[in-house]
């Protein structure tokens, strides 16, 4: 049988020689390109970290650096979802590794720590429950809701601590209950709120709980007292109980007209305030050994609600949200880690399994807070679990 013709193109080897380097050339000059140098840190960037923080010191302050981006501008690389950041400090095994400010701001200044106040009023509640003047699982003992008939009896104090009371809060109410017609008497105008839902039935974010829990507190701790006399027994209740004992010595909480605290939006206090009591928080109610509040309460913050995993007692945590966005960041950050936000970019992160507290303050504007997360996410990132060097 005669073999089939055969074919030959001119030249082949002549053509394929100058084909394949142009072809291999990008893959070649990509296994030779190193990635792109980082920019070289500031003094005051490098300075802010301890010498032995316990990780690589350049990536720390380098993390931390992340978070005052924005005060170059955005042409500068900054990040202006992220707005301004005023101080960090980040804590390990109750030392201070890192510690920066904005300029203009020090160690001694006060900043407004905003919803931060419902985890420390998720404390004090939980001291008045140890002490036996407040029951979780009774019925709050508002005045207003005890009438007959009335289906705000049904509200607990575990659904406040949960912000599942159900009552109202419609656009512009906490507005108005903090600086329009019911600043002067906060709670009275969050207690008169009707039931949009069954309490217990619905998670909802508001104010409105924590200063009704601090009203419940004001009124055992004085409960024939005037205004004066209600804000002097809950000042006085916070410093021997919590302040003094965690040295909180910066802080101050808002008080109404009434003698109501603002248990719900507003407290300032120094960044090492908040730092401090991230770490009593992480020692589960104790310091030094002395425990301040039972560590069994401490748990019950630490729980997901039933109506929102993300949201425990008075703290965020790192859970996959049941509704809605992600608070902090459950894909790539500790489980076990819980959170006292505030308005604004107000952060106190607490890691216990890696012994950490970071601490943000600052002004991060609306639809910020995911780039917020991202740089909190870059320094809890740099830490594993256990023992600190």
């Amino acid at each position: 049988m005669q073999s089939p013709p055969r074919f030959r193109i001119p030249c082949a080897r002549r053509w394929l020689a100058h084909i394949v380097p142009v072809a291999l050339a990008p893959a070649l000059f990509a296994c030779s390109s190193s990635p792109p140098a980082q920019a070289p840190l500031s003094p005051q960037a490098l300075a802010a970290v301890v010498d032995d923080p316990g990780v690589n010191r350049e990536s720390l302050a380098r993390a931390v650096d992340g978070l005052f981006a924005d005060t170059a501008g955005q042409e500068a690389g900054g990040d202006r979802q992220l707005g301004e950041t005023r101080a960090v400090i980040v804590m390990r095994a109750g030392r201070i590794i890192a510690e920066r400010y904005a300029p203009g701001y020090h160690e001694n200044t006060r900043f407004a720590g905003g919803g931060i106040a419902r985890s420390i009023t998720a404390v004090m509640i939980g001291m008045l429950v140890s002490d036996g003047r407040l029951r979780l699982n009774e019925t709050a003992p508002v005045p207003a809701w005890q009438r007959p008939g009335d289906p705000r009896g049904e509200i607990t104090l575990r659904h406040l601590l949960q912000m599942r009371s159900g009552l109202r809060e419609e656009p512009g109410d906490e507005a108005r209950m903090l600086f329009g017609a019911g600043r002067d008497d906060m709670a009275g105008a969050a207690e008169d709120q009707p039931l949009a839902a069954e309490p217990g039935a619905r998670f909802q974010d508001d104010a409105a709980s924590g200063i009704i829990l601090a009203d419940l507190a004001a009124r055992v701790l004085a409960p024939a007292g005037d205004a004066d006399a209600r804000r002097r027994a809950v000042a006085d209740y916070l410093r021997t109980r919590l302040f003094e004992p965690v040295l909180m010595r910066g802080i101050v909480p808002s008080y109404d007209a009434r003698g109501t605290m603002n248990g719900g939006a507003m407290i300032d206090a120094t960044a090492r305030d908040f730092v401090r009591f991230g770490e009593f928080l992480r020692n589960r109610g104790a310091v030094h050994g002395a425990q301040l509040v039972p560590r069994q309460w401490i748990d019950f913050m630490v729980s997901p609600s039933p109506r929102e995993k993300q949201y425990g007692a008075g703290v965020w945590l790192n859970r996959a949200p049941t509704t809605g966005d992600a608070r902090l960041f459950p894909q790539a950050g500790p489980r076990d880690m819980l959170a006292a936000l505030g308005d604004g970019g107000q952060a106190v992160l607490v890691a216990p399994a890696r012994k950490l507290v970071v601490v943000r303050l600052g002004a991060t504007p609306p639809g910020g807070d995911a780039a917020l997360m991202g740089r909190l996410r870059d320094i809890v990132s740099l830490f594993a679990s256990g023992p600190a060097r």
